[in-house]
């Protein structure tokens, strides 16, 4: 049995009716020729209506080539909104960490659905997307979003997730892979130097609030940021961070797990990448440390508020990290808690520590990442690799 054909309509009486019916209101009557298909269910599909018979016999031709190719796609697969298919995959994504998971929801309910949500997956095309990734990064007054190359590669990265999903049941290709994408630009990461970190450091530790009182986290503040100047800890690694895996003898710190805010409440989960990994205290930090981890029980926490509850890091930005940056005269760089990890891979790349180092250190997946991110800060050694090959080939030729 055929699984395409194309059908002749004039056999039906209702399709005689309604050219005669056309024909007296001066109407242009109805196409004359008729694709049908079995779908890979069995079921009967129409391929649409033509005028002419060579132009549904092509039709039946592609029909029949994806039906035996295994490339059929049912042409109503594809009317499915984004939204739709957005919450399907959302509500599919059990493998992701409860934090990423609600990271996700809310990149689709700022940026993703407000523009994409009504549309057809198929409505869907390549330079719309492009197009829509450069108006992320638009000042609010244009328009824009007003978001960092950051977040808008993460937009961006829920849409093509979305989208990839669909493929090869409902869409052929991916219509977002492949577009540009823009790179953290040098203006997104800030490097202090070490009497920079070292004048935060004082300024937070010495804060006070209005009325005198020394503030929350006021004890714990300068030993905090030189940890994450220096070591390139991701601040919810650090608060998350328990004394029985700080060890000062071997100088060594143990990250296993990260704090996560979800709905409201911190939940400990395992680091970003998902693997513990073991960074290096400078010898200069282990006095400053020490009173945080000295005789307090392995389960307890090194960074509390002085009323033992944990550090959060919209509270700690807002209300002592910002006021140190004032009092320090560092306001107006755009520096943060986590951009600190940039002054530590800064100060341990001047140091002389090469990439896979500094891959460690920071807990990147690949050294790849630290390339693209780091890689300008790495010296220029052509001249030094060069003088050594020149003499190695020196040394051969006059033996």
């Amino acid at each position: 049995m055929a699984r395409a054909w194309v059908y002749d309509r004039t056999k039906d009486k209702a399709y005689v009716e309604a050219v005669k019916k056309a024909k007296t209101t001066k109407r242009t009557p109805p196409a004359r020729w008729m694709v049908r298909y079995y779908d890979p269910s069995g079921r009967i599909k129409s391929g649409g209506t033509f005028k002419k018979k060579p132009d549904a016999e092509k039709k039946q031709t592609e029909i029949e080539n994806s039906l035996h190719e295994g490339s059929y796609r049912n042409p109503h697969d594809a009317k499915v909104t984004v939204a739709e298919m957005a919450e399907k995959w959302l509500s599919t994504r059990t493998d992701i960490k409860r934090s990423t998971w609600w990271k996700y929801r809310g990149l689709l309910d700022a940026h993703v659905l407000p523009r994409w949500g009504e549309l057809p997956i198929s409505g869907v095309y390549s330079e719309d997307v492009a197009v829509w990734v450069a108006e992320l990064q638009k000042p609010r007054d244009e328009g824009g979003a007003n978001l960092g190359a950051s977040q808008t590669r993460h937009a961006y990265g829920v849409l093509s997730m979305v989208l990839e999903w669909c493929v090869p049941r409902r869409l052929p290709a991916n219509p977002a892979r492949g577009v540009p994408l823009p790179k953290p630009s040098e203006a997104e990461h800030v490097y202090l130097d070490h009497l920079q970190v070292e004048a935060l450091a004082d300024a937070a530790g010495s804060l006070r609030t209005k009325y005198g009182q020394i503030a929350a986290a006021a004890n714990i503040n300068r030993p905090l940021i030189l940890l994450l100047a220096y070591t390139g800890l991701r601040f919810n690694e650090a608060a998350a961070l328990r004394v029985g895996r700080v060890d000062l003898e071997t100088r060594r710190i143990r990250i296993v797990t990260a704090f996560a805010e979800v709905e409201g409440k911190l939940v400990e989960q395992s680091p970003k990448t998902g693997k513990s990994r073991t960074v290096p205290i400078p010898r200069s930090l282990v006095a400053e440390l020490l009173p945080l981890v000295q005789g307090r029980p392995d389960s307890a926490l090194v960074f509390t508020t002085k009323r033992g509850t944990e550090v959060r890091l919209r509270n700690w930005r807002n209300r002592e990290f910002g006021k140190a940056l004032k009092a320090a005269g560092l306001d107006g760089m755009g520096l943060t808690p986590h951009k600190l990890r940039h002054t530590a891979a800064s100060l341990a790349i001047a140091a002389g520590a090469d990439v896979k180092v500094v891959q460690a250190m920071l807990g990147h997946a690949t050294a790849t990442m630290t390339l693209d991110r780091y890689g300008h800060l790495f010296p220029d050694r052509l001249d030094e690799v060069a003088e050594a090959m020149d003499a190695a080939r020196l040394r051969v030729l006059a033996a």
